[in-house]
């Protein structure tokens, strides 16, 4: 991989249907390749399903590659392996082999069509425990780059609840 065009990402990695761990361990497999490098890999979390609890439970992480991949082939190969493993397209938030999710990319503000489904930095992180703990163990110096909060911060505006429901594991 050419270094210097090499592009820092952070992806995040979930799943809450069959052997969670290893299809946590798949994905990461098939992210890396000739054209992306997993550089870090936060441990796992334990989460509740949301919206619904009843459903089972994700484990979710949190890596950081380098990539040479633009972000929407990087999109591209993230929806590739979610299929390739078994992830069914049927509802929103329905339980999942594997979920994989861009939440940053070198930095960058993307906010694509409908057509291509990228936004960048992800909509949602700073509502997401099970995105921001993992990210915040392999990266504390990460700064949201819409909002230019620190992680630290971002993680201090989540609820008390939310943050007692993750568990490292």
């Amino acid at each position: 991989m050419l270094e210097k065009q090499a592009k820092r990402a952070f992806i995040a990695i979930g799943s809450n249907l069959g052997d969670k761990k290893l299809n946590i361990e798949l994905a990461k497999s098939k992210l890396q390749n000739k054209l992306t490098k997993i550089i870090c890999t936060s441990s796992y979390y334990l989460t509740p399903s949301w919206p619904n609890p009843l459903n089972p439970k994700f484990i979710n992480i949190v890596i950081e590659v380098k990539t040479i991949l633009s972000p929407y082939k990087l999109l591209d190969l993230c929806h590739f392996i979610e299929l390739e493993l078994g992830r069914k397209r049927f509802e929103i938030n329905e339980p999942r082999v594997c979920d994989i999710d861009i939440i940053d990319y070198d930095q960058k503000i993307i906010n694509s069509n409908n057509s291509s489904k990228l936004t960048i930095p992800h909509p949602r992180i700073q509502f997401r425990n099970f995105v921001l703990l993992p990210l915040f163990e392999i990266c504390k110096n990460w700064k949201h780059p819409v909002n230019k909060r620190y992680i630290a911060e971002l993680i201090s505006f989540l609820k008390t609840n939310d943050l007692r429901s993750i568990k490292q594991i």
